[in-house]
């Protein structure tokens, strides 16, 4: 790792040419599915029958199934009650309980995360440099500490970077002023949201807190507005998207230009609902490919909507960016008394080639519903209304409407389902 103060980059790899990357991580790619075929008792199961040697492509990857973290949890609980401790992951996990995993966390469903012993396990410290943090710094790290990873993902990754951690965590807000006062770090790392009720705190207790210049946030949106309050409170903020399955994901640069992906994943952003790569820039759902060999992830669905941001980041890291955090890609709705799913939507374009795109909306009022499939079509033939109309009632049960657009006439903002109804 570089650690020159005016290094601008954590190291090599961030800069390597987008050719020599995407042909590296190509080239671990079908390790990484063997060894999650032979050590992950789920994805012997989820890739049986995949040779795991011929999945050496982007378009060798899309064939695969994409697992969603509903389906993680549902295999999750069936093992535990089935045998317990062992079990608490679903099958997920390469390593087990012992030396080797030294910490387990928990995500709301409960989902239980482990944490392998690698040093860096979560890979934060490359987000954590490019919100300006150095070797040597103290961290004030407000990240919860029990349950769930958060706490335990950015400490790790501080040390890794080389800085010193205060385990400040949540809540005692003047606890948490007086220690920095005292301690006088360089930075924050938590919410944006308690870092505020923090500075709100210190300013009615007249305390001032001179040595916070700069923050890392996660766990909530940040918005151009709050990193504007912050600039005025002499913070500079930057945002990471991490999860708890998977470890980071991509992180903000001083560019403040989308956020760029970290060099440990393969991301593809596909329609919702289906595990289907879309046009780079259209908006889809994050699934993510881990190169992690303790929990090997294959195509994780995170819910997550973003999109594909053409070309580099203007500080010379060459990876892949993308917009952000968009909202959610799981927008399954109930119309009269039935669900409808993204999947379902997409099943009905698929058996129309003329049709590039398609969106549900559901208006009207609870109990008095309309639906209505718009469709983006190309040289559309006079009665592929009527087909699609045929095909709305075959695959959700239900009678639709049908509106043929012109290409490009949808919004590109991901929704596959646009629940309109008035709730009042």
């Amino acid at each position: 790792m570089e650690t020159s103060p005016v290094t601008q980059h954590y190291d090599a790899l961030e800069t390597r040419s987008p050719e020599i990357r995407e042909a590296a991580q190509l080239a671990a790619l079908p390790t990484q599915i063997a060894h999650a075929q032979a050590r992950s008792a789920a994805f012997a199961e989820i890739l049986a029958g995949v040779d795991a040697r011929a999945v050496s492509t982007r378009a060798a990857l899309a064939r695969l199934p994409v697992t969603r973290k509903h389906e993680l949890l549902e295999r999750q609980k069936a093992l535990r009650a089935a045998i317990g401790a062992p079990g608490a992951f679903g099958g997920f996990n390469a390593i087990a309980l012992g030396a080797a995993m030294p910490r387990v966390f928990a995500s709301p469903g409960p989902i239980y995360e482990p944490e392998g012993a690698a040093r860096d396990y979560w890979r934060l410290a490359r987000a954590i440099f490019a919100a300006g943090f150095r070797p040597g710094e103290l961290i004030h790290n407000c990240f919860s500490y029990h349950f769930v990873p958060a706490g335990s993902m950015m400490e790790t990754g501080a040390h890794a970077l080389g800085c010193t951690v205060f385990a400040g965590g949540t809540g005692q807000t003047e606890q948490q002023v007086q220690a920095m006062a005292e301690l006088q770090p360089a930075g924050y790392i938590g919410t944006p949201s308690f870092l505020k009720i923090i500075l709100e705190k210190a300013a009615e207790m007249k305390v001032a807190l001179p040595s916070l210049k700069k923050a890392m946030f996660g766990g909530e949106a940040f918005p151009p507005s709050l990193r504007d309050w912050y600039l005025a409170q002499g913070i500079d903020g930057y945002q990471c998207y991490a999860t708890a399955d998977l470890g980071l994901v991509a992180y903000e640069t001083p560019a403040r230009e989308g956020l760029v992906l970290d060099e440990g994943v393969i991301v593809e952003i596909v329609r919702p609902g289906t595990g289907d790569p879309v046009p780079a820039g259209e908006v889809g759902e994050v699934v993510v490919t881990t190169l992690n060999p303790d929990y090997p992830l294959i195509r994780f669905g995170t819910g997550d909507l973003s999109a594909i941001l053409p070309g580099p980041c203007p500080t010379g890291r060459t990876q892949t960016r993308i917009k952000g955090w968009m909202g959610r890609a799981d927008q399954t709705t109930k119309i009269r008394g039935m669900f409808v799913h993204p999947g379902q939507v997409a099943e009905i374009a698929r058996r129309f080639p003329s049709v590039l795109k398609a969106r549900l909306v559901v208006t009207g009022e609870m109990a008095n519903d309309v639906m209505t499939l718009r469709v983006e079509a190309a040289a559309a033939p006079p009665e592929l209304a009527g087909k699609l109309g045929e095909a709305i009632r075959d695959v959700t049960k239900l009678r639709g409407d049908v509106e043929l657009l012109a290409p490009g006439s949808l919004p590109n903002d991901g929704k596959v389902i646009d629940d309109a109804r008035s709730y009042q």
